[in-house]
């Protein structure tokens, strides 16, 4: 079974990329990185105590990410999948059976860092290398309608998120992959779209 990865920083479309790649190819599914994090009191603590909480790995529940993984990857399909809401700090369990899995997409933030343990498989990167203005936008728009946060804060902790991403990023080059492929602007989007299938085969 085919891994995707799908790497960039907050606000550079890998939700997006993601739900196209899976429009085109059929026969996968997506794991968001965003709806594994953790819950509990421990995790709401954290979050109001750590700047940039949701940035960093310690907010992600590894546990539960790799058994649904390994399951994906073992029986061929998923039971249900997940969804974390941020306003109140929860998860949702919703039972929804995927059949027939040829191929896994795993994006997030932080994805390069916890991919490290899955060095076993051979996995294609996506890398987005949007410029900082244009995903500064979609986060702060992204965040006030969504997640309930006020445009300054969204702002402020964009600026501290792109910093993060960009550091964690140089100590993770030396993860080898199957293929890389970098994404700089629509045009690059629809060529990988368009040869997405000679790719991942």
């Amino acid at each position: 079974m085919q891994l995707i990865i799908i790497s960039g920083p907050s606000g550079s479309g890998k939700t997006t990329l993601s739900k196209q790649i899976l429009e085109n190819l059929k026969d996968g599914i997506i794991l968001n990185i965003d709806n594994y994090y953790k819950t509990g009191v421990i995790s709401q603590i954290l979050s109001k105590s750590i700047h940039s909480y949701f940035d960093r790995a310690i907010s992600f529940n590894y546990k539960l990410f790799k058994g649904d993984l390994d399951f994906i990857l073992k029986e061929g399909f998923s039971k249900y999948y997940y969804e974390y809401n941020f306003k109140n700090k929860t998860l949702r369990k919703t039972y929804k059976k995927t059949n027939h899995i040829k191929f896994v997409i795993i994006e997030g933030i932080f994805v390069q860092e916890i991919i490290k343990s899955l060095s076993d498989n051979d996995c294609i990167l996506i890398y987005l290398k949007i410029n900082k203005q244009t995903c500064m936008k979609r986060v702060i728009k992204r965040d006030y309608e969504e997640r309930g946060k006020s445009k300054h804060l969204a702002k402020k902790d964009f600026i501290k998120a792109w910093e993060l991403f960009y550091k964690n990023k140089k100590k993770n080059r030396s993860i080898n992959y199957k293929h890389k492929i970098i994404i700089e602007n629509k045009r690059d989007i629809n060529y990988l779209l368009k040869n997405l299938t000679k790719i991942v085969n």
